[in-house]
């Protein structure tokens, strides 16, 4: 693949107009192979590292990163072989083919990430990088400050312990409530198990929020591209 020029590349990836990313460079926030950039250098995508603000840039010109509101019922798949509801029907039906990053439950809502930068999906799904996840959780019951102090001390499930990083009540009302609970794994139905253990049976489940992204007000079946303030967050927090 031949060299580009950097403005073109960082523009592609998603930081922003070309003015914009001249600022970048202007900045001294780019750097070609550990060198910093100025204006009218090039890149081969393939050959060099290019990072912004010491964060590393995939320059493939057919990556694709987007936010996705998985509606309940929907399973986290690209093709069901029991026909269900996959998630194919939300995305683009041309460019280049892009994948789910971990799922959802068939009965639960929410954010979800999609793309084919394998490198990205890798480190978002491995545990070492602790990677945030954070639910709304409607339930039947009363929740109370025992029922947060059982999460975050964990509880035994059948597949090991298992706790939250955080959790507070986000309200009550006749009988039912909610609560935000903030987890950094994601085993099989993990948080409806975990909240049924202390006494807090899930009715509705909806992911808010992965790592720096957050789904906002995204519809469900509603799909977007992340942002360039997105994935330099994310690549942020998996670049420690």
């Amino acid at each position: 693949m031949p060299a580009e020029r950097l403005q073109r590349l960082l523009a592609r990836a998603g930081y922003g107009s070309r003015r914009a990313v001249e600022e970048l460079i202007v900045e001294g926030r780019v750097t070609v192979d550990g060198k910093v950039a100025v204006l009218g250098d090039r890149a081969d995508p393939l050959e060099h590292q290019v990072r912004v603000d010491g964060v590393h840039v995939n320059l493939d010109p057919n990556v694709r990163y987007y936010a996705l509101h998985k509606p309940a019922g929907v399973v986290t798949t690209m093709r069901d072989p029991q026909g269900r509801t996959d998630i194919r029907r939300f995305l683009p039906p041309d460019g280049p083919r892009v994948f789910p990053v971990g799922r959802l439950d068939r009965d639960s809502e929410g954010l979800l990430l999609l793309t084919n930068d394998g490198d990205l999906a890798n480190a978002l799904s491995h545990p070492r990088f602790g990677v945030e996840k954070e639910y709304l959780a409607e339930v039947d019951g009363t929740p109370t400050a025992r029922h947060v102090a059982l999460m975050k001390r964990g509880v035994e499930l059948e597949d090991g312990h298992a706790r939250v990083k955080d959790a507070r009540v986000a309200g009550r009302a006749g009988g039912r409530g909610a609560v935000r609970v903030v987890m950094t794994e994601g085993r099989k139905r993990e948080v409806r198990r975990l909240l049924a253990a202390v006494g807090l049976p899930v009715a509705r489940l909806v992911r808010v929020r992965i790592g720096p992204v957050r789904l906002g007000r995204l519809a469900p079946g509603e799909l977007r591209e992340l942002s360039h303030e997105e994935l330099l967050a994310l690549r942020k927090v998996l670049d420690r």
